[in-house]
């Protein structure tokens, strides 16, 4: 008996009935002989390897199976039948190979894997080296966090603008995300300022650095929809409106002054301070608010001065707006030197200039 019948008899044995040692010694035979062979099978001979594949692989462990994914990952005409249920294979160590490498599986079954199969698989996907939108899509609604990062990531990887709606909603609170997101180069305008109006300083900072040509421009438009979005927000308040009430309530009676700024402040009471000095000044709420949420002491000095408050009651501002983390005493001793050396009219034209810009 020549060796090639010998092999086709074996072949022939296990895909019949032999047992799963002799299917896994049988595929990798199978295998060596496709690999080796590949660039000159006609379409024929790729359809006749998919067919034996896939009887091979019946109920064969795991292993076997991976190791056939490793095999066939990279090669330009692996059998489509196979790959796909490599792809589809509930291990993750069979399907991943496949999922990340296979240039033979295309995106609707790149995009039905995301749909159906676990965060495993969609974490494999995210690392193909080119990804469609309709794939990412499904990634960035579908997928976990790390699988997000890692989509936003990859820089063959397209974003639709339904995805970067959905990334930047995702990355309110999340800095590693959210810094991910802004710094790909092609993330428009719109998004890119939806996701600095929300961002924390520190990665308002790096993105501002990543795209240093809109900086001056960005800055602005960024403190208009953050103005817009809080200003919305300060009036739907349960709290605000209180707040406001009771302010009123002491202005109507005269009794609204700088001490009771002081004790509200001296209380924590953010909302009521905020409150008073919006009524005393004649100023919206939501200005004054973006004043006492601000990174910069001068902002608050500025109100503050401009209401011709003691310098007691700006300190008790000043604590209550700086939260559990407080001021060292050499910020504070700074603020006070500004704060008296501040001229009165100087502050009122800052703030008449802030409501001329509104």
């Amino acid at each position: 008996m020549t060796a090639k019948n010998a092999f086709l008899n074996e072949l022939e044995l296990a895909l019949t009935h032999g047992p799963a040692d002799r299917r896994a010694k049988t595929l990798r035979r199978v295998t060596d002989l496709f690999v080796f062979g590949s660039s000159h099978f006609s379409g024929d001979h790729v359809a006749l390897f998919d067919g034996v594949f896939e009887h091979l692989i019946a109920d064969i462990e795991s292993g076997a199976r991976a190791a056939l994914a490793e095999r066939l990952k990279s090669l330009a005409n692996a059998p489509p039948g196979i790959i796909r249920t490599l792809a589809f294979d509930d291990e993750i160590t069979v399907a991943g190979p496949i999922l990340t490498s296979s240039q033979n599986i295309d995106n609707a079954a790149l995009v039905e894997n995301a749909r159906t199969k676990s965060q495993d698989h969609l974490l494999a996907i995210s690392n193909r080296p080119a990804l469609v939108e309709t794939v990412t899509d499904v990634l960035v609604e579908r997928g976990d966090r790390d699988v997000a990062l890692n989509t936003v990531r990859n820089a063959g990887a397209k974003l639709s603008p339904t995805g970067y709606i959905r990334l930047v909603r995702r990355s309110e609170g999340d800095d590693e995300l959210a810094q991910s997101v802004g710094s790909r180069p092609e993330i428009s305008r719109q998004n890119f300022l939806k996701l600095l109006s929300t961002a924390s300083k520190a990665v308002r900072v790096a993105l501002q650095a990543a795209h240093p040509e809109n900086i001056s421009d960005i800055e602005h438009v960024v403190a208009e929809v953050a103005t817009r979005i809080q200003s919305k927000a300060a009036t739907a308040s349960h709290d605000y409106r209180a707040a406001q009430a009771l302010v009123g309530a002491l202005h109507f009676a005269s009794k609204l002054t700088g001490n009771t700024v002081e004790n509200f402040a001296r209380d924590g009471k953010f909302e009521e301070t905020a409150a008073a000095l919006s009524l005393m000044g004649g100023w919206p709420i939501d200005l004054v608010e973006r004043a006492m949420v601000t990174d910069r002491e001068e902002t608050i000095l500025i109100v503050t001065k401009a209401l011709g408050l003691s310098w007691q009651t700006v300190n008790a501002v000043l604590k209550m707006c700086a939260g559990k983390g407080g001021l060292g005493p050499d910020t504070l001793e700074k603020s006070r030197v500004i704060y008296n050396g501040m001229k009165r009219e100087t502050a009122e034209q800052v703030m008449r200039y802030q409501l001329s810009r509104r």
